[in-house]
């Protein structure tokens, strides 16, 4: 079992960055691939960004390729999501998983542990 904690979320204006990040605990947090998703109100949870167990591959979804950047530290058991140059239309809540392999996926059913979110707002 893994527990994850997203934090970080919070009201940015537009152009703005935030820096959000997810805290695991459990089991051996270097032998899981991770991702972050995002759900806006009345839409389907999307596909963000995912690394490979040791930081080697990244996957980004279009929408945000060039202003998002994920990482990861296996010594902290922690992920990252720089968000920067935001847009209202990033206004969702985040979602950071783990996937039970070492590489990532870009769909939702490909993780098997789930944080509760954060929320991230951006005004126009």
């Amino acid at each position: 079992q893994v527990q994850l904690v997203e934090s970080g979320g919070g009201l940015v204006q537009a152009g703005g960055s935030l820096r959000l990040s997810c805290a695991a605990s459990g089991r051996t947090f270097s032998n899981y691939a991770m991702g972050w998703f995002r759900q806006a109100p009345g839409k389907e949870r999307e596909f963000v960004a995912a690394i490979s167990w040791n930081g080697g591959r990244t996957y980004y979804a279009d929408s945000v390729k060039g202003r998002f950047t994920i990482s990861r530290d296996n010594a902290k058991n922690t992920v990252a999501l720089q968000m920067n140059s935001l847009k209202p239309e990033d206004t969702a809540n985040y979602y950071c998983a783990a996937r039970d392999s070492r590489w990532g996926r870009f769909d939702v059913k490909g993780y098997d542990y789930w944080g509760q979110g954060t929320q991230v707002t951006v005004s126009s």
